[in-house]
């Protein structure tokens, strides 16, 4: 007798928590402002947001000189310089004075 009384209280707990479920609405606040904050960090990360409509070309570099710098930076992380023993830094190779 007692436990049919606990299984109908739980029952109408558990169809009461699912009518009041139902009822209730999604989260208008938060769904409304969704992403707003991705929308304002990638604008605070824009320098000049009208950059597109500048026609002017680069100036400083011309293309051959641009070329060999990539190449050289990318050919330096193929073969990068061999590693400097940490026992020879501030060691003169030159004869000092006694």
């Amino acid at each position: 007798m007692k436990i049919q009384k606990i299984a109908l209280r739980l029952a109408l707990i558990t169809a009461g928590g699912a009518l009041l479920n139902g009822c209730m609405s999604s989260t208008p606040v938060w769904d409304r402002t969704f992403g707003d904050a991705v929308k304002t960090v990638t604008a605070m990360q824009v320098l000049n947001p009208s950059a597109s409509a500048n026609n002017d070309p680069v100036a400083g570099i011309d293309g051959t000189a641009a070329t060999a710098s990539q190449q050289n930076y990318g050919k330096s992380f193929m073969a990068p310089p061999p590693p400097t023993s940490v026992f020879t830094i501030g060691v003169s190779g030159s004869g000092g004075s006694n």
